[in-house]
């Protein structure tokens, strides 16, 4: 496998208008792949950035006829490159009446156009800011249930979504089972970005000793959602290597694979996890006590 590549991450200030998003995602996916990028990364809700639970769902689709999904798998193909999707509104095929809740996927595209793997974020944001500013994910997406390592031709890449930055021990597992760069496509919140975006993001570099990859959304969008931006990759040992600030656009990086062994050779500290008994958890009150 070769070690060294260039990866571009497009950072958008997508809207409520899909057609308008994937012509912004082509055209920057072209500028990056002119610049070297043979891997493109796209971020969350790439495709829609809309309000409320009716809008989400009636704006969603099943795999087949995503017009996303066929419009990256087409872009892929046009560019020769590897490209993440990085998450669509997409239906699950045992959507039903009783549970009509829809998936947040990342998909994993070969520059055939072929999906190679896919992944439903799997925790879910359902918190109240300050200011007002509250989230209830659960109410529209159904969470998956299932870590995600897919083979590319420069190493094992492991996806996440956004909200899962914040649970370490996915991280973990992804390193464990192979992964040697990190995918984390997101649509973080201003508030949340400016407090823990950064730290968060070189956290899981230097845990996992891996390249972690996460572009991101910018701006403000539907409703008055303000995003923070700032599509970053962080090296295996921490350093912030890409950062594109908070106008739409692209960044690109050089990735060195052979980092990752570097760093995890000078501390090898996902070597060395052991098995412990958990400190037991406080019993839930129950209602009424």
């Amino acid at each position: 496998m070769a070690a060294s590549f260039t990866v571009g991450l497009v950072q958008p200030n997508a809207l409520d208008d899909m057609a308008a998003n994937i012509a912004f995602v082509v055209e920057q996916s072209r500028r990056a792949r002119d610049a070297g990028a043979a891997f493109v990364l796209t971020p969350e809700n790439v495709a829609l950035m809309d309000w409320g639970r009716r809008n989400l769902l009636a704006k969603s689709y099943p795999e087949r006829s995503h017009p996303a999904l066929a419009a990256f798998r087409d872009l892929a193909r046009e560019l020769d490159v590897w490209f993440l999707a990085g998450s669509l509104h997409v239906h699950p095929d045992d959507r039903s009446e009783a549970d009509d809740r829809i998936a947040n996927r990342s998909f994993l595209i070969d520059p055939k156009g072929e999906i190679r793997a896919r992944y439903d974020k799997i925790h879910m944001f359902d918190v109240d800011l300050e200011g007002g500013e509250s989230y209830r994910e659960s109410s529209t997406f159904r969470p998956g249930a299932e870590a995600v390592v897919a083979p590319t031709p420069w190493g094992l890449l492991g996806m996440t979504i956004c909200y899962d930055l914040r649970f370490p021990y996915l991280y973990r597992d992804l390193a464990h089972a192979g992964a040697a760069m990190i995918t984390i496509p997101a649509a973080f919140t201003r508030p949340t970005g400016k407090a823990h975006w950064h730290i968060l993001q070189r956290a899981r570099a230097i845990e996992t000793g891996c390249f972690v990859l996460a572009p991101a959304q910018t701006g403000e969008h539907a409703n008055g959602r303000k995003t923070f931006g700032h599509s970053l990759v962080v090296a295996p040992w921490g350093e912030v290597v890409a950062d594109a600030g908070t106008e739409p656009g692209f960044v690109t990086a050089e990735i060195d694979l052979g980092r990752v062994e570097e760093a995890r050779r000078m501390v090898p500290s996902y070597r060395h996890d052991r098995d412990y008994r958990p400190a037991p958890r406080p019993a839930l009150r129950q209602a009424g006590e």
